[in-house]
């Protein structure tokens, strides 16, 4: 079918019928399917989350878990840059699957580890697995979660996303609250809970093999989803090159994908680890990802803004995490200049019901906005530039990629035991320094309407022109 005659069967139809088509089932719907999308993220990255937000994966040896974390990002790292290469070569699906098999073997490390002590190897092992997984897992996700909005839906299909995405870190985190929280001791979580992690990400990996066809995805406004032919493996690596060329600014925002997660670290063990009891790590866990929830909508929301051009919205957003970034870290730091690694090990923990833990719990509740803000963030930024598959999904690749190469130097530097406040000062001076790394591409990349509208069509014709080779 030649390109006139593909775009004069789209004129043809009226917007009703459009529309018709686009939503004629729940199932093909592009809600529906990031939904999906986020169920099965509930269940891997995002369980993962769960346990690791308790500190130390849950562990009394954090030493063990910041080590399997650093060798987890050092593979994701590698391995997230080729990512969209294979995206593209297996499809989104097929790389979806592949991706969740990871975070199933993760959680069966650590029950093993709760089981026998002496398999304590598994964690790192599973560790280095994961981290290929992760890479596929997230780059085929990034892919479809920005390919099926609408120009007018980027921000509120993210917040979706992150929404369920966060649920189930949620949902992990009051597992292990109501296992753990008649302890007072600083113990490890219980077997218990490491069996309902396993089962819930088992679920996981089969929920891709029930998702639509991308290729069969019309988006609200009537606009196809246009995947390009899975092109050959010489092509499909010539692919990630031509994409860095051909829009160089993204390297502008490489400074917002390193630090992503490198304040984890310092949040996760320095923090909730290094303070409290498990009763009150378990507490602390659950309000940090309900905070999230709330986060990510807030600024899908502001993002979405149709009153304001798309430049506009991208300064307010930047101006929202400049603001949150420094309310955080000085909030944070009159609590980190009180303790050091030495101090924690003599000092009692801190539980629920004593009088220094609500302000303490409330600090993390805010650094639980500022992540889902930063990543909802960023996220939008991809989608402003690009709205071409393939070219997201390689976007993506780059984002996982420095991100996991960020979180692999911090971990490392944790599992060698340097000191809380210089990971603490580095998490603070990075996340203001992605920010004004970001101003070119709000400035250059980031067009209003009328440009986007022109942009969109050629990706368009260019995607039909592969189709159609």
């Amino acid at each position: 079918m030649s390109l006139d005659t593909t775009s004069q069967e789209f004129a043809s139809r009226s917007e009703d019928e459009v529309l018709a088509e686009g939503q004629r089932g729940w199932y093909n719907n592009t809600v529906t399917q990031v939904v999906m999308l986020g169920f099965v993220c509930f269940m891997g990255p995002g369980l993962y989350n769960a346990l690791n937000g308790l500190g130390g994966g849950g562990r009394v040896d954090t030493a063990t878990n910041a080590n399997a974390n650093a060798i987890h990002y050092a593979t994701f790292a590698f391995f997230a840059f080729f990512a969209g290469t294979v995206h593209n070569y297996l499809g989104p699906i097929m790389t979806l699957q592949l991706g969740t098999i990871g975070y199933a073997l993760n959680v069966a490390a650590y029950l093993s580890t709760n089981i026998n002590p002496t398999t304590r190897a598994f964690i790192p092992a599973a560790g280095a697995i994961q981290g290929v997984c992760a890479g596929l897992l997230w780059t085929a996700q990034g892919s479809l979660m920005l390919a099926y909005p609408s120009e007018k839906q980027k921000g509120i299909f993210i917040g979706i996303f992150w929404s369920i995405l966060n649920m189930g870190s949620v949902v992990g985190a009051s597992v292990s609250l109501g296992q753990n929280f008649h302890s007072k001791a600083f113990l490890s979580v219980s077997k218990g809970t490491y069996i309902g992690f396993l089962v819930l990400t088992l679920i996981g990996v089969v929920i891709p093999m029930f998702m639509a066809n991308p290729r069969k995805m019309i988006r609200s406004d009537g606009t196809k989803v246009i995947y390009p032919r899975q092109p050959g493996l010489k092509n499909a690596l010539l692919g990630l090159w031509t994409t860095l060329v051909n829009d160089l600014w993204i390297i502008s925002l490489f400074p917002m994908f390193f630090v992503s997660n490198w304040f984890y670290t310092w949040q996760f063990n320095e923090y909730n680890s290094a303070l409290f009891n498990i009763r009150a790590r378990s507490l602390n866990n659950l309000v940090y990802w309900i905070a999230q929830i709330f986060g990510s909508v807030a600024i899908a929301k502001l993002l979405d803004q149709r009153r304001l051009t798309w430049r506009m919205r991208a300064w307010i957003g930047w101006t929202v995490l400049l603001v949150m970034v420094f309310i955080v870290h000085i909030w944070a730091y009159f609590y980190q200049r009180l303790y050091t690694r030495t101090s924690v090990v003599a000092n009692p923990k801190i539980d629920i019901y004593d009088p220094q833990y609500v302000g303490r719990a409330f600090l993390y509740v805010v650094c639980g906005l500022l992540d889902a803000m930063w990543q909802t963030t960023v996220y939008w930024l991809m989608g402003a530039m690009s709205s071409d598959p393939a070219k997201l999904a390689h976007f993506v690749g780059f984002y996982k990629g420095i991100q996991s190469a960020g979180a692999a130097g911090v971990w490392r530097a944790d599992g060698i035991g340097l000191p809380y406040m210089n990971i603490f000062i580095s998490t603070w001076i990075l996340l203001v320094a992605g920010l004004v790394c970001a101003i070119p591409v709000i400035c250059m990349r980031v067009k209003d309407a009328l440009f986007r509208k022109l942009i969109i069509l050629s990706e368009c014709l260019q995607s039909l022109l592969q189709s159609a080779l």
